[in-house]
């Protein structure tokens, strides 16, 4: 079974980059991020056409997440459904039988001074919180997407460039930290725990050629699902070529589950 997530920086503009990856790769489950669109724009029928249902929470211009799927999900929910007044789709939760699957873009949070960074350190309180209500850490769960967080120095090519920024700082290390405490555990670093490894480069400075990225999306699992795993990798060639996303698929692989019934 392979999962993938990846922030696409734009459904609409990245429309054939997605259906030949889909085409190629064949994951079973793929989690997007930053859609840049709302439900009508989404591309649902070509996506069928390749055998993928799809759920959606969208939002115009900016944000919006999605999870892609062999079969249809059978439950899904948008948001963390709380009581803050928050009109961001950062958040989308689907489970198929007994696998719940995360879409999660968290917020970038501009600078560490900016209202913006207060913001994404309550957006992630806040899923930490949503977390320890609607589920329990002995159920199958994968939490995937673009968590705007760098966990470790060496996920950061240039550490000293990095180290002060919103990716960076120790607050929002600490914050991811309180996170997977709820039980999850880094699929990726299982596997693939060498430095160099990243999934986002800057489109300037020749970032990409140089390797100069970060490691900021994620695909994290419960405790059952460690077994379960059996390989991880990112789709680096995916950031080549004419337009790109600055970020690339991440992939985890997964013994297969035993459909309901």
């Amino acid at each position: 079974m392979r999962i993938a997530t990846w922030n696409v920086n734009s459904v609409r503009a990245r429309h054939e980059r997605l259906l030949r990856w889909l085409q190629t790769h064949q994951p079973d489950l793929l989690c997007l991020q930053e859609l840049k669109c709302q439900e009508a724009q989404f591309p649902f029928e070509a996506l069928r056409e390749l055998g993928y249902e799809a759920a959606v929470h969208g939002q115009k211009t900016y944000n919006g997440v999605a999870i892609l799927s062999r079969q249809p999900a059978d439950e899904v929910w948008a948001g963390m459904m709380d009581d803050e007044d928050d009109p961001q789709a950062r958040l989308l939760t689907c489970r198929f039988g007994e696998l719940h699957v995360v879409s999660a873009y968290f917020p970038n949070g501009s600078s560490v001074d900016s209202p913006k960074f207060a913001y994404k350190l309550r957006w992630m309180q806040r899923l930490r919180r949503w977390l320890d209500l609607r589920f329990r850490p002995d159920q199958a769960i994968l939490l995937c997407g673009d968590f705007n967080v760098a966990p470790e120095d060496r996920d950061v090519a240039k550490v000293e460039n990095w180290a002060d920024t919103v990716l960076c700082v120790p607050a929002v290390r600490e914050a991811l930290a309180s996170i997977y405490d709820f039980g999850f555990t880094d699929l990726v670093r299982t596997h693939r725990p060498e430095e160099g490894l990243y999934s986002w480069w800057d489109y300037r400075q020749l970032a990409f050629p140089r390797n100069e990225g970060l490691r900021i999306d994620h695909i994290v699992g419960t405790a059952s699902l460690m077994p379960r795993c059996s390989g991880a990798w990112i789709d680096r060639d995916e950031r080549k070529g004419a337009s790109p996303s600055d970020h690339a698929p991440v992939v985890v692989e997964l013994d297969a589950f035993e459909a309901e019934g």
